[in-house]
């Protein structure tokens, strides 16, 4: 659970240096960047994090390209925190 939370916290990281995608994930959330500290506490956070990044491909794809982290990975993460996995 612990490199899950660090994948997403490294997501979070990652979003914080994209303001356009930041906002889109604020907007998404109804978050506001001056409450996403106290946000980070609740439970399921930190897999919505994940989420928001394999919602949409293109994100993930550019985020692992940024980080070297393997899709897979993310996957894992979100799996490991409690999101929901895809159906078949």
């Amino acid at each position: 659970m612990a490199d899950a939370e660090e994948t997403a916290i490294a997501v979070l990281g990652w979003l914080a240096g994209e303001p356009e995608l930041m906002g889109r994930f604020l907007a998404l959330t109804g978050l506001e960047a001056s409450n996403l500290r106290e946000a980070a506490k609740e439970p399921g956070f930190l897999a919505g994090v994940l989420g928001f990044l394999m919602n949409h491909e293109p994100t993930l794809m550019d985020f692992c390209a940024s980080t070297g982290t393997r899709p897979e990975a993310v996957t894992r993460a979100f799996q490991a925190l409690g999101g929901a996995s895809e159906a078949g």
